[in-house]
């Protein structure tokens, strides 16, 4: 964790962190995290499950996603409204793309939870004059 988060100024975590004290893992980095399905009841009850934060007058979604996971993103759009970004998790598969005027990210997973033997991945989106992210792979240490 350390290694991948080094050089980011914030952290948003969007859920299924199964416990709370996995949010330590990012030190003193500011951290924005919402609860997910697979959350024990303390991250449940002191987490939100969705929020807007603001970034550089960005204003960005951050929730875990529930339900079926066709039609996810609509749903979110509809939930949230318009926004410059969602950050959603929920499905595991590490998504990167616009619809419309809104940045979709999925991270999927950091820890790959079982997911066919794939490697973690994780996101990281730049605020500048636009927003812009990018997925990566959690490379093993060696």
């Amino acid at each position: 964790v350390k290694r991948c988060f080094a050089d980011v100024d914030m952290v948003l975590h969007a859920g299924d962190l199964t416990h709370i004290s996995v949010l330590e893992a990012f030190g003193n980095k500011k951290v924005h995290a919402v609860h997910g399905n697979m959350c024990g009841y303390q991250a449940q009850v002191e987490l939100p499950g969705k929020k807007i934060i603001e970034v550089n007058g960005f204003q960005i979604g951050l929730t875990h996603g529930t339900g079926y996971y066709h039609n996810i993103e609509e749903r979110l759009y509809n939930a949230f409204g318009p926004l410059d970004c969602i950050v959603y998790g929920h499905t595991h598969k590490a998504v990167c793309h616009c619809l419309g005027k809104t940045l979709f990210v999925n991270p999927g997973s950091f820890s790959a939870t079982g997911r066919h033997g794939a490697s973690g991945t994780y996101a990281i989106i730049t605020v500048g004059e636009k927003l812009d992210a990018n997925i990566h792979t959690v490379e093993p240490i060696r």
